[in-house]
């Protein structure tokens, strides 16, 4: 017997925007989701489930919230945002000065050009990558954790999804 397709329910806006700032605040920390999403934000929506898909601000892509996972995937914007938000060295992977071009191009984070970061960055958790200056430079996923970023010589530390200059 073929199942009968759900009904798509849709969301008020208000209730939108409370559960998108809920799920920022667990993931990058209380006060996170109104720093993201400000009133005037909008949606992409799935047109099979209703799901919010992407969370749009003056036209700008601030972040995709993931099938997979229900967290967020940042956009550069996005990454901006938290940057401005959260103190050094929350969320962050630091970098060597030297490699700061090629990690602003999009090039991936490898362990050896890692001089600190956040000591509560596990693997899988979406990260910002700055500079020595606290520039940012790129956003993307920690590939290691913050023990292995500081001690392996060897291997990607962060797979960068964009550079600043993307």
């Amino acid at each position: 017997m073929a199942r009968k397709p759900e009904k798509i329910q849709f969301i008020p806006r208000e209730e939108k925007l409370r559960i998108i700032r809920s799920i920022a605040d667990y993931q990058f920390g209380k006060g996170a989701g109104r720093a993201l999403f400000p009133d005037s934000c909008k949606f992409i929506v799935s047109p099979k489930t209703g799901r919010i898909r992407q969370i749009i601000d003056d036209g700008v892509r601030i972040a995709t919230l993931k099938t997979d996972s229900g967290l967020f995937s940042l956009s550069i914007e996005g990454a901006r945002r938290l940057h401005s938000f959260l103190k050094f060295p929350s969320m962050r992977v630091v970098v060597l000065n030297d490699v700061a071009s090629f990690i602003s191009d999009g090039k991936n984070v490898f362990a050896k050009h890692v001089v600190s970061a956040d000591r509560s960055i596990r693997a899988g958790d979406e990260v910002l990558v700055v500079d020595e200056n606290d520039n940012l430079l790129a956003t993307g996923k920690a590939v290691l954790g913050y023990i292995e970023m500081m001690q392996f010589e060897r291997g990607m530390a962060v797979s960068v999804r964009v550079g600043i200059k993307n």
